[in-house]
């Protein structure tokens, strides 16, 4: 493939370095989609004949359907993918497979395989989002009313509903879609036709490769064109906080799982065993995406590295892009259909969850609030009072609701007997009825629109 610059072919350590057929083998479908729109465009521009097109298209189409059958023998002496599938179409069809090559140059056509790639990509990780979305609204629905402790710090702290806490997921995953999107949206333009880096001087239409691909528009620059990644940058950033909410989630499960907390049990298919320990429920799944998010947040972080120093146009550097990014997309997929799995089959202990809700005197800010709003008490001075009656609480050894009058009367003199219709979890949670809040009510309306915008 070196032609006449070259007297002999690269050493075997020059191969292996600088092969890539390996992985960018994936990429077979893209680079045949977009030769066969160059090919299109050649015949078009009066640059091909329509003979030599339909020969190429034919032979294109005949490579496409031996690799996809597992019929193709790739070759490390071809280095790539592009020239792997150029080589067997030259086999096919004969002299005609030369001239596909006009007006291109491998720049422009890996810049254009890897946008097709990684747009199928986010297409297919949108649609995981929207599903495990789907999968959280409708437990989210059926815990609309099942109390467990809000925490900060991991400390209780306030009675918060299942269903609001897995609808707060529900809206971090909102996030991540947009993010995809907006990738999308910035990598849909066509770098094909920017050639090695200046362009070409026959009279293509760039437009008419990018409308059949599939691209909104063709680039504007063909230097930033070829040398550009940040498609897969972008793709890869939103990737890495998508996966950060899975590993979130993930802690929360390890944690809720545990016998300890047991708010909630995870099904056979995602759990494992102990070799010497039978009485063992492992959440590995929770635990294996907890831990693959550093594979997703290292594939950034190392094209950014890779990326930070390289002058315009292209260098040899970028090839490095395509292996962590391929590593990063399938691991965030995986770790999305792991985690609609655990959503859709795990157990909640509603009674244990109810239990914990009522620990830790979680239930002191609403006392705070009844003598803000009942006895007309500065919201500081609230806070005091409630101090105290904690400290009570504390000593008798019960909850806030296990108070009597007589001992809420002897902390403060304005506090009533309705009082004790704000101390319950469950009264504490009916309470929160502002935008956002808690209450199962709220929870219902949120499973509703959110069902309207999923299209569920």
């Amino acid at each position: 493939m070196w032609g006449g610059r070259f007297a002999s072919g690269p050493d075997a350590i020059m191969e292996e370095i600088n092969a890539s057929i390996g992985f960018d083998q994936r990429l077979y479908k893209h680079d045949i989609a977009g030769s066969i729109a160059h090919a299109n465009m050649l015949a078009a521009a009066g640059i091909l004949t329509v003979e030599d097109k339909d020969a190429i298209i034919k032979g294109l189409e005949t490579v496409r359907d031996e690799i996809a059958q597992g019929g193709f023998t790739f070759s490390r002496a071809l280095e790539d993918i592009h020239m792997n599938v150029e080589s067997r179409l030259k086999e096919l069809i004969g002299e005609p497979a030369g001239r596909l090559h006009t007006a291109r140059s491998r720049n422009d056509q890996v810049a254009t395989d890897f946008r097709l790639y990684v747009r199928e990509c986010i297409d297919m990780l949108v649609a995981q989002v929207e599903t495990l979305q789907g999968v959280l609204v409708d437990r989210a629905e059926t815990e609309a009313a099942t109390v467990m402790p809000g925490f900060t710090h991991l400390q209780s702290a306030q009675p918060v509903t299942f269903g609001h806490h897995l609808l707060a997921y529900v809206e971090m995953f909102s996030r991540d879609r947009g993010r995809l999107l907006d990738a999308r949206a910035r990598l849909n333009e066509s770098p094909l036709g920017s050639a090695a880096l200046a362009g070409t001087s026959f009279p293509i239409d760039r437009e008419m490769t990018a409308k059949e691909l599939g691209f909104d528009r063709p680039t504007a620059n063909s230097l930033d064109a070829v040398s550009d990644r940040d498609f897969i940058l972008e793709t890869l950033a939103a990737a890495s906080i998508c996966a950060m909410h899975l590993s979130r989630f993930s802690e929360e499960l390890v944690i809720w799982s545990s016998a300890q907390f047991a708010f909630i049990s995870l099904s056979d298919k995602f759990s494992t065993g102990s070799s010497i320990m039978p009485q063992k429920r492992n959440p590995d799944a929770a635990e294996l995406i907890r831990a693959k998010v550093g594979r997703i947040f290292g594939a950034f972080t190392s094209l950014l590295m890779v990326m930070k120093g390289l002058p315009l146009a292209y260098s040899k550097d970028m090839q490095e892009d395509k292996e962590v990014a391929f590593d990063a997309l399938d691991t965030l997929s995986l770790s999305l259909a792991a985690m609609t799995g655990m959503v859709s089959d795990l157990a909640v202990n509603r009674e244990k969850m109810a239990a914990a809700a009522g620990a830790g005197f979680s239930t002191a800010t609403d006392l705070a609030d009844w003598l803000v709003r009942a006895a007309n008490v500065p919201f500081r001075d609230a806070h005091h009072i409630t101090g105290r009656a904690v400290a009570a609480a504390e000593a008798k050894g019960c909850g806030l609701e296990g108070l009597t009058i007589e001992d809420l009367k002897a902390i403060d003199e304005r506090i009533t007997s309705a009082v004790h219709k704000v101390l319950g979890v469950d009264n504490s949670v009916k309470s929160r009825t502002s935008y956002g809040g808690t209450a199962p009510d709220n929870v219902r309306k949120q499973v509703a629109l959110w069902r309207e915008r999923l299209g569920a």
